[in-house]
């Protein structure tokens, strides 16, 4: 009797562990939303402008991690809640935040940052996981 009750704890903890180990393996794989609003120092300078999006869209274009990719303006919205300050908003999809870390050392990446920093003033970052 006591050697049943040895191997069913045995049984019962290596079930717990193993579910402990796919728990963390199923929260590496959660998808992971990456977005960025970028304040240009002269926004209404079309040079810049143009000079920014060329480098931003050749980066995002050929990065081999990104799922989805949304690159935008302040819609013409207006209510209490709505901040319009910004001059552009990036929002990528990755597959998990994985991805996302190889993202962010892609040489592509390096060179926009390199292209561009010179143009913007502020840089906001927010990211998340998914809990769906």
């Amino acid at each position: 009797m006591k050697n049943l009750l040895i191997l069913l704890s045995a049984v019962f903890v290596t079930g717990i562990g193993s579910n402990a180990l796919a728990q963390d393996k199923k929260s590496d794989n959660k998808e992971f939303v990456h977005t960025v609003y970028f304040w240009l120092k002269n926004p209404q300078d079309q040079t810049d402008r143009l000079k920014f999006e060329k480098s931003l869209k050749t980066f995002i274009n050929s990065s081999e991690y990104i799922k989805t990719k949304h690159l935008g303006t302040p819609a013409a919205t207006n209510r209490d809640v709505i901040d319009r300050s910004w001059t552009y908003c990036l929002s990528l999809t990755f597959k998990s935040k994985a991805d996302q870390d190889l993202y962010q050392a892609e040489e592509k990446h390096l060179v926009f940052i390199r292209e561009s920093e010179m143009l913007w003033k502020k840089v906001l970052v927010y990211d998340s996981e998914s809990i769906l």
